[in-house]
């Protein structure tokens, strides 16, 4: 068993963490994370109001008594998102564990402290995890330049970028990015993380409620079957090298380009329905990151958990085996 300041902190088995993924973070698959052991997150704005809110998180408790939390990404959007009304059904409902991203959650730290609810920050640079730190929050998830999503504008990968997060705040540090694996995990520990999130990893799942051709192709893919896209627009997303996705890069290879110009390829909705619903590959943009390249099955969450932590234990045993006692 492997105990970190993650798994005391929120009273989870392991040091794994599956963060909010939209058209993913959905009882059907928080419920199965938690019960293997693991710390899961439904994702907020895939719900259009607080009591279906309500209502999936009752669905998670029916499934498992474990922990399990809610993620809240505060982004900026046309149509109004209702975020105080997220808030009230995340307190009410009696979740202790919230992860923010996006913007900085400082509009909702109060009501959740005043509540008790533990806050876990996704930040893709130092400087905001500063911030974010200082801000009081009680987790920092950061996000290595392998993301999937919004990789942020620095392109730091996480062997550098986690390290120095560590030396610049005292909370703790849950590595995000490439994590695939108990190698993965072992190598984040020895970093100085106390936990890692695995998005992609999840998605390959049997409990995933997301078509089985982006399963598979996940499975067929190597870490470079992904493409970057919004580059120009310094909103950088991570996504599945389709033919999609390759027609926004192509296009926005002018930097006289707009998001008018792509906005009907990039369309969340279009995503959703046509590729992780349908299964249509090339439907639409879909959101993975390079971690794929270390993904070669669709197991259970509970054998993946299971298998993550076995491998992991075998890596500790190997390593120290290389060290030589004077």
């Amino acid at each position: 068993m492997i105990k970190t300041r993650i798994t005391d902190m929120f009273g989870v088995e392991t040091p794994l963490v599956m963060g909010g993924m939209t058209g993913v973070g959905v009882a059907e698959l928080v419920g199965p994370v938690a019960e293997a052991g693991a710390l899961g997150f439904l994702t907020a704005h895939m719900f259009p109001s607080a009591e279906a809110l309500m209502a999936e998180i009752q669905r998670v408790r029916s499934m498992t008594d474990k922990p399990f939390g809610v993620n809240l990404t505060i982004l900026p959007s046309l149509n109004p998102i209702p975020y105080d009304e997220y808030r009230r059904a995340i307190i009410e409902s009696g979740i202790k564990i919230v992860e923010t991203a996006g913007r900085n959650p400082v509009d909702h730290l109060p009501d959740f402290k005043a509540n008790g609810i533990k806050v876990i920050h996704k930040c893709t640079s130092v400087r905001h995890s500063v911030s974010a730190a200082k801000l009081g929050v009680d987790v920092i998830s950061i996000d290595g330049f392998e993301c999937a999503g919004h990789p942020g504008e620095d392109d730091i990968g996480l062997i550098v970028l986690l390290p120095a997060t560590v030396d610049q705040v005292d909370i703790p540090v849950i590595a995000s990015g490439g994590m695939a694996d108990g190698r993965s995990l072992i190598a984040a520990l020895a970093l100085g993380a106390e936990g890692i999130n695995m998005g992609t990893r999840f998605m390959a799942t049997q409990e995933a409620t997301i078509h089985q051709n982006v399963k598979q192709r996940i499975v067929e893919n190597t870490e470079r079957d992904t493409l970057l896209t919004n580059r120009t627009l310094r909103n950088t997303a991570r996504v599945a090298r389709n033919a999609v996705s390759e027609e926004v890069v192509a296009i926005q290879r002018d930097p006289t380009k707009t998001i008018e110009d792509v906005r009907h390829l990039v369309a969340g909705v279009r995503g959703r329905t046509n590729v992780l619903a349908g299964g249509d590959l090339d439907g639409g943009i879909w959101t993975v990151g390079q971690s794929q390249g270390l993904i070669h099955d669709i197991p259970s969450c509970a054998q993946l958990v299971k298998n993550i932590m076995r491998q992991a234990e075998e890596v500790l045993e190997k390593n120290a085996k290389r060290r030589v006692h004077a």
